[in-house]
């Protein structure tokens, strides 16, 4: 039987010309695992929404949308809560009350199930996800990751036959997001539950698919199982395939008449197969005849020159009788370079970055931004065309009611110089205009930004932050909730910037996002940093904090780090260059 069904669905926002959804047709069976891909802003979470009454959102709409069997509008309030499961991208949006015990119940309780079945249930719940270590806790002490878990537990607990998430990982980190996803995929093994997934990791979730809908522009532009998907946008050569799991990324950019890999494993047998007489390990890592250009990505030291941002035997704590977060941080980023600094969660990144950002303050150790201690500049001169803070919740940038709106929010009178760094004309008008363009909101601007995807959320914050424009550029997890393709947009705008001059500060779980556009990166481990590397040296050098291209193809080639890397190499050995 079919869980969902969505016939000739179209929708249109109020206010819009353009239709956000156009003629979709749409088909779940019963148990199935279906992950719903595309671009930001191509409508998944729009579809996403018209699948439970009460987040659809206003607009125009027609066409139908079933629910085992049934008209989803003649389907009742409680019928709904029970059967359909939704998980948010963001954790803090649906957590609702003040304890862990309490989040778990509050759904059951609502709907007014005896007490006997509602601690059943919850028990069950926190058995099977594993929250009895914190099940007594305040929400307000949990990780992210714990949030989320904590969100999926209480939306299982209703037994629900349909489990909708849309982005669920899209404030999470790696590993988080890696262990939450493996949960996704027991319930729909061992439960049976029925999963629409939509998501950017997608390499943690094609393999599992048993149907991949493929979204651009409000349409599907393409469905299938994996392997078909894979086919399919390979033959139409769309830039989709920028989001597709590494293997298949890389697969596409070779010839080949081996069927398409899914996974690292998968694809390590493929290359096996592809590079049949190639003794691996054939080219050491730095070796002279190796495939690839092996010169450092960053930019060449400079022992005389001032360092842009330069910190100083650094410790912060939070509070006194508590343990340092910050350990004698000594930290060099020059100026007009990318600089990523990457760790697990709790290391002291992005507080060693609110340091930078004058929002906290060490107690010992000294941080210079341009040769000039940190603690000599005026507001006015630190905030305003010198330094700029992207923070990692986008919406914390928000505060009017259209996107156009928002963004003129950002210019008055003391902002209205024009800048070398930024290759657009910084009179107001031109200014949006540019900036609007450069971060591709043209088609957003009268959007309310709560009413924009996690991605377009992410490029209205760069936008705002980048018409300060700023000298020093901070950025905690600016990929984060945004789509392969758009990341290669935003690298390029960041390479452009440090072009011009801009230095880029950036936290990031993404390493192929760093290992693409850093010029180095720097390893936090327990308040400190304890690698600070070029950015193919790094990764290259790596075991485990490595990219998926690395992990697949370095049995034959040790140095390649990207996709373009594995590409490259493999189709000079196909060459004969090798």
């Amino acid at each position: 039987m079919e869980c969902i069904k969505v016939e000739n669905f179209s929708f249109k926002y109020p206010g819009e010309e353009k239709p956000a959804l156009i003629n979709i047709q749409m088909s779940v069976e019963e148990g199935s695992f279906v992950v719903l891909c595309g671009k930001s802003g191509c409508g998944k979470s729009t579809l996403l929404r018209q699948m439970k009454s009460e987040l659809s959102p206003h607009g125009e709409m027609r066409g139908t949308i079933c629910y085992m069997g049934k008209k989803l509008e003649e389907v009742g309030h409680r019928e709904q809560s029970q059967g359909i499961g939704y998980v948010l991208q963001n954790p803090d949006n649906q957590i609702v009350t003040d304890k862990v015990w309490h989040e778990l119940a509050f759904g059951l309780e609502s709907l007014g199930y005896d007490t006997p079945t509602i601690r059943l249930r919850v028990a069950e719940m926190a058995s099977y996800f594993g929250i009895q270590e914190w099940f007594l806790k305040s929400v307000t002490e949990l990780s992210g990751g714990q949030k989320q878990l904590l969100n999926l537990a209480s939306v299982m607990a209703m037994h629900p036959d349909l489990l909708i998430l849309d982005e669920p990982t899209s404030q999470l980190d790696p590993i988080a997001a890696s262990d939450f996803l493996e949960t996704v995929r027991k319930i729909n093994r061992d439960i049976g539950t029925t999963v629409i997934i939509t998501e950017h990791r997608l390499e943690d979730v094609i393999p599992w698919a048993d149907q991949v809908y493929m979204m651009d522009e409000g349409r599907i532009i393409a469905r299938g199982n994996p392997e078909e998907i894979g086919r399919a946008l390979k033959e139409m050569k769309h830039d989709m395939f920028l989001a597709m799991p590494t293997p298949m990324q890389i697969y596409a950019g070779v010839e080949s008449t081996l069927d398409c890999p899914l996974t690292v494993s998968q694809g390590r047998r493929w290359l096996k197969r592809e590079l049949v007489g190639m003794e691996a390990p054939l080219i050491r890592q730095g070796s002279e005849n190796s495939m690839l250009d092996l010169s450092p990505v960053g930019k060449q030291e400079k022992d005389k020159e001032v360092p842009e941002i330069r910190l100083k035997d650094v410790w912060f704590r939070y509070e006194k009788n508590l343990p340092d977060v910050v350990k004698g941080l000594n930290m060099d980023v020059k100026k007009g370079e990318i600089f990523a600094m990457v760790g697990g969660n709790g290391t002291g990144k992005s507080t060693s970055m609110s340091l930078i950002a004058r929002i906290r303050f060490p107690y010992r150790g000294k941080i210079y931004l341009e040769g000039k201690e940190i603690g000599k500049y005026s507001d006015e001169e630190l905030y305003h065309g010198f330094l700029g803070v992207m923070p990692q919740n986008p919406q914390s940038l928000f505060v009017k009611k259209t996107v156009r709106e928002d963004l003129y929010e950002m210019i008055d009178g003391k902002r209205e110089k024009t800048s070398k760094a930024y290759p657009i004309d910084m009179k107001k008008a031109d200014a949006i205009q540019g900036i609007a363009a450069l971060t591709k909101l043209e088609k957003l601007m009268d959007r309310h930004p709560y009413d924009l995807s996690g991605g377009e959320q992410q490029r209205l914050a760069l936008a705002k932050v980048l018409l300060l424009r700023p000298r020093i550029l901070l950025m905690d997890e600016p990929t984060k909730g945004i789509d392969n393709h758009y990341k290669q947009e935003l690298g390029e705008i960041l390479r452009t910037l440090a072009r011009h001059g801009v230095t880029i500060l950036l936290i990031s779980h993404d390493v192929e996002f760093c290992a693409q556009y850093a010029d180095r990166i720097g390893l936090f481990f327990q308040g400190n940093l304890v690698s600070c590397k070029d950015a193919r040296s790094f990764f290259a050098g790596n075991n485990f904090y490595t990219t998926a291209a690395n992990r697949m193809a370095r049995a034959w080639f040790p140095d390649a780090v990207t996709v373009s890397d594995v590409i490259e190499a493999v189709g000079s050995w196909k060459r004969g260059e090798g």
